[in-house]
């Protein structure tokens, strides 16, 4: 059903398929493994700037919120209220308990890396302008090995999970027309799609594309939590692994009223987009004054080939999107479009500090900052053309955030 050509690309799934697998993301895995990319500092203790997070398991200062039992009233603990009130208020503990422990972030970094960490910050130099840049040097920002917290089911689901989705399709996302508020919550999971089947006539190629970026993100995120699913919880052991009725709820054609199929075709116009981004951003990092430093000289230098050889790979995929059909038209129109799509995009950035979860919104701010440098790539063509081969590069820069961010983002897809 996921086959054959792709909407506004001379592109096919196949050869997306056998290029990846075989080809780029062997390579790609490799590269993520290194000290470089596996570290990621991020503040995960912003307050979510949109709404009051008054859920019951919502983040403030630890893994997520947990729900003290000295804060459930007596009566309801020693169960002198009518049984199901009281099943109701343990069922909610014992969920915020269980949503804790499976969205905790392990922070524990190697005295090594401590070190290393050091000597990033001074090669930090925040210029971001797609995504609501993270303050990385509040002393609430944490470096996160993300090796140690891999994306996969946290048990974080329900209304809460679904108001932000909600919140980055409804406000955010340059709808086709016949799409209705209120999104349906249907389980009240956090997998909520349009309901109607979007038509997308009238809609111009760019809202298009932009609709079909966040959609593609979010099918990747539900692909990672059914494939890593909390499959087994004893005390012996925790079992993860591929949830095939998770998945086929979110993706199966009958299922999803034939929705299904086109959001893993958003999935396959994602990596497309970012698959073009890395071809463009070639220049930037071919330069010999260039390093990813760690501080380990003959590593940074090999890592430094193995990023070039991704790179240049992603330059010889011979159907790229043609990123030349955006902001084609009048130049005014464009300009206006373009600034349009950076306010909407640095909007849905700042949703993720609304995440209830700290491993969720933890991948969730990685993977949009990853999809924010990609634009920026994409809309900064000319001045990666005009960079000197030596010297700083001051029309156009990246940040070791934006280099990780961007790298780990197209990992996950």
């Amino acid at each position: 059903q996921v086959t054959g050509h792709l909407d506004d690309c001379t592109c096919d799934v196949e050869t997306i398929d056998a290029f990846n697998n075989y080809k780029l993301f062997p390579r790609l895995n490799e590269l993520l493994q290194n000290d470089y990319f596996r570290y990621y500092k991020v503040n995960l203790k912003k307050p979510c700037p949109f709404w009051n997070d008054n859920s019951h398991c919502g983040i403030r200062d630890c893994a997520v919120k947990p729900c003290p039992s000295d804060k459930v009233p007596d009566g309801i603990r020693s169960g002198s209220y009518k049984a199901s009130y009281s099943e109701e208020a343990n069922s909610l503990a014992e969920e915020c308990e269980e949503a804790k422990r499976l969205g905790a972030v392990d922070g524990s970094l190697s005295k090594e890396t401590q070190q290393a960490v050091l000597q990033w910050t001074r090669h930090d130099d925040s210029s971001d302008s797609f995504c609501e840049a993270d303050d990385i040097y509040s002393p609430e920002a944490e470096y996160v090995d993300l090796l140690l917290n891999p994306e996969r089911y946290t048990g974080y689901k329900g209304p809460d999970a679904w108001k932000i989705w909600n919140s980055i399709y409804e406000e955010n996302c340059f709808k086709p027309h016949d799409v209705k508020r209120p999104l349906t919550s249907g389980r009240g999971e956090s997998f909520i799609y349009l309901t109607s089947t979007p038509s997308f006539s009238g809609v111009c190629v760019e809202k298009r594309a932009f609709y079909r970026l966040i959609s593609g993100l979010h099918a990747s995120i539900n692909i990672h939590l059914s494939a890593r699913y909390l499959l087994q919880d004893t005390w012996s052991e925790k079992k993860w692994g591929p949830n095939v009725t998770e998945f086929q709820q979110r993706f199966d054609e009958v299922l999803t009223r034939g929705e299904g199929p086109r959001r893993l075709k958003n999935l396959y116009f994602l990596y497309l987009m970012e698959l073009r981004a890395l071809s463009k951003v070639l220049p930037f990092f071919e330069r010999p004054g260039f390093q990813l430093y760690t501080g380990n000289k003959s590593q940074d230098v090999e890592v430094k080939n193995q990023l070039l050889e991704i790179l240049h790979l992603a330059k010889s995929f011979p159907l790229h999107f043609d990123e030349n059909s955006l902001f084609a038209g009048n130049k005014k129109e464009a300009a206006k479009l373009k600034e349009e799509f950076r306010l909407h995009f640095k909007n849905i950035s700042k949703i993720m500090d609304c995440v209830g979860c700290f491993k969720c919104r933890l991948w969730g701010k990685l993977q949009t900052q990853g999809l924010g440098t990609v634009l920026k790539i994409l809309f900064s063509e000319n001045l990666i053309e005009k960079m000197p081969e030596s010297g700083p590069s001051y029309g156009f820069q990246l940040t070791r955030q934006e280099i990780v961010a961007l790298f780990n983002a197209f990992g996950r897809l």
